[in-house]
């Protein structure tokens, strides 16, 4: 009895860590680019670029520092003017951070994240700028 509570305890365990496994691989937020990864090293500095995403076109600005290759510090400003898109924004600039410090610039892709599932592009498309203007060429 006591040595079936445990395998199945344990079978529990399991299946929760490769949930949680899988949902932290993408299903939500910051994940590497698949086949990606790019060997270069970019300069030290904060940059500052603009992305721009969705019909309208929406924007947003996004200011980043990099040391030794790594997101020392993010910022994310935001400029919608529709109520909608504005909270999205905001919820989205909120959440960012926490995602992307302390990775690797070039292992960073967002998708979906705090509700918003195109507000990301943009600040893909700000944080593809960024990398060009930091490359070490």
């Amino acid at each position: 009895m006591i040595h079936r509570s445990i395998a199945r305890a344990l079978a529990i365990a399991a299946t929760l860590l490769a949930a949680c496994g899988e949902a932290l691989a993408g299903a939500e937020g910051a994940a590497p680019v698949s086949g990606r990864k790019e060997e270069a090293s970019y300069r030290n500095g904060t940059y500052t670029a603009e992305g721009l995403y969705g019909g309208l076109p929406s924007r947003l600005t996004v200011t980043l520092t990099l040391a030794a290759d790594r997101i020392q510090a993010v910022s994310v400003r935001t400029h919608a003017t529709d109520p909608t898109s504005l909270d999205y924004q905001r919820r989205f600039a909120e959440a960012v951070p926490a995602l992307v410090k302390g990775r690797p610039i070039a292992d960073v892709q967002i998708s979906k994240l705090a509700g918003s599932s195109v507000t990301p592009d943009g600040f893909n498309e700000a944080l593809a700028r960024i990398r060009e203007q930091a490359r070490r060429r």
